[in-house]
């Protein structure tokens, strides 16, 4: 489900759940644990990436669709622990888009330092709105700090999916490599970064990244719980369900 591999102090976690990569409960709590636990072995940096020709296909649908109102507090919880562990993980961590990358896997990606995308035709962006979901406050404050207000409004408004150029070109990724080469970018910024005066540089860190941590943390507090619970009511609304099973419809139809 979640791949552990070392290159010297660079540790890739690579989400492997077939077919699609789908971000379950399990998924992210593995996710979590991974990130919390890298430091203590001694990485010096991470790399999230995915196995086969997707980073994720985002959240899992069937998983939502059959989930009560009990569970979706769960797995939202476990989500938003899983983004608060990468926005205060002590080691940068790059995010290699290795392919499509809808929904919750561009949340991921927006929770790391640097992004990085393969070249070709996936797609990549916050599309919860085109899928019958409200993407919610924390999503869109994450992609404000990313990408600026009125680009983030567009975006979020109409579920747009980006190709990595146009992903580049609003600031949505850093940097656009060949697919091949997208693991290796990754170990290359690791690498350039983790040569910097190493005080200098995690103070630096910090800095840019308190407003980020700043946003989760109050995901996790008062604040965030009544927006969970709202998120919670509309997921399990009528109308959401219906468009989430027509959704999984078509995806089990075009398999």
């Amino acid at each position: 489900m979640l791949k552990v591999e070392d290159q010297g102090a660079i540790r890739l976690l690579r989400l492997d759940r077939a077919p699609v990569n789908a971000l379950n409960g399990e998924l992210l709590a593995a996710l979590r644990d991974a990130v919390r636990g890298a430091p203590g072995d001694g990485v010096r940096g991470l790399i999230l990436t995915g196995q086969g020709e997707r980073f994720t296909a985002g959240l899992d649908v069937r998983a939502i669709i059959g989930a009560d109102a009990p569970a979706l507090s769960a797995f939202l919880s476990t989500l938003f622990d899983c983004l608060l562990a990468l926005a205060t993980c002590p080691v940068p961590v790059v995010a290699a888009i290795n392919g499509h990358s809808p929904g919750g896997g561009a949340v991921l990606a927006l929770a790391c330092d640097w992004r990085v995308m393969a070249a070709g035709t996936a797609r990549i962006g916050l599309n919860e709105v085109s899928v019958g979901l409200s993407p919610g406050p924390l999503i869109h404050q994450l992609l404000v700090r990313t990408i600026g207000a009125r680009q983030a409004g567009h975006l979020l408004s109409t579920g747009a999916m980006l190709l990595c150029e146009e992903a580049l070109a609003v600031g949505l990724v850093d940097a656009v490599v060949p697919a091949l080469q997208v693991d290796e970018a990754a170990l290359q910024w690791l690498h350039g970064v983790l040569a910097l005066p190493r005080q200098a540089y995690q103070a630096t860190r910090a800095l840019v990244r308190a407003d980020l941590v700043q946003l989760l943390e109050a995901a996790a507090g008062a604040e965030g719980s009544v927006a969970m619970a709202a998120t919670v009511r509309d997921w399990l609304s009528a109308e959401v369900r219906s468009s989430l099973e027509a959704l999984l419809s078509r995806r089990t139809s075009a398999r």
